[in-house]
């Protein structure tokens, strides 16, 4: 039984990647999930400066033992004008000042939601280059395009969508193990 940490690039209240996220986690059997809501994470802005005189804050500390806990990440990404939002860019630039390689042997299923009909592969691109820098192994990936017409309480309601999802869950689980 593989620990699983799973949770979404937003801080948003309403993050539709968080939906995304919850729904994931709510599939897996026979491996332990915690999922964690990013709107309680809030980090200031990096700087150096901000490093040098306050350090790393507790809660940045707290979410690095969390993933350092766990052998498997689920993560969806939310997509800010074709990029990963300002909020997780940050998130990665504290984690890596921390340890740099803070995802060795992690096995990562990534995603991305949207409400547009591209499901944020922008942003899941420039992440799907990015996380492995930090010792993340990309399982497997998965779009979600037009949010509001494909999902609905709580799930994916578009089979085809349900069938790749689905597949590229069982492909991470599947490293995982």
């Amino acid at each position: 039984m593989a620990e699983i940490l799973a949770f979404a690039g937003s801080n948003s209240s309403t993050s539709i990647n968080y939906e995304l996220v919850k729904y994931t986690a709510s599939l897996i059997e026979n491996h332990k999930v915690q999922t964690l809501d990013m709107a309680r994470y809030p980090f200031p802005m990096y700087s150096a400066d901000e490093e040098k005189q306050k350090g790393f804050s507790n809660s940045l500390i707290e979410f690095k033992g969390y993933i350092q806990q766990s052998q498997g990440l689920i993560l969806s990404v939310n997509e800010h004008n074709g990029n990963p939002s300002g909020y997780f860019k940050n998130l990665l630039d504290w984690l890596s000042r921390l340890e740099r390689r803070f995802l060795e042997d992690t096995t990562v299923f990534l995603m991305a939601a949207s409400p547009g009909k591209r499901g944020g592969i922008g942003a899941m691109g420039v992440v799907q280059d990015i996380l492995p820098r930090f010792g993340a192994e990309i399982a497997s990936t998965f779009s979600l395009p037009s949010f509001g017409q494909v999902f609905a309480n709580g799930e994916i309601i578009d089979q085809t969508l349900k069938e790749q999802h689905s597949e590229a869950l069982d492909i991470f689980l599947q490293k995982l193990n």
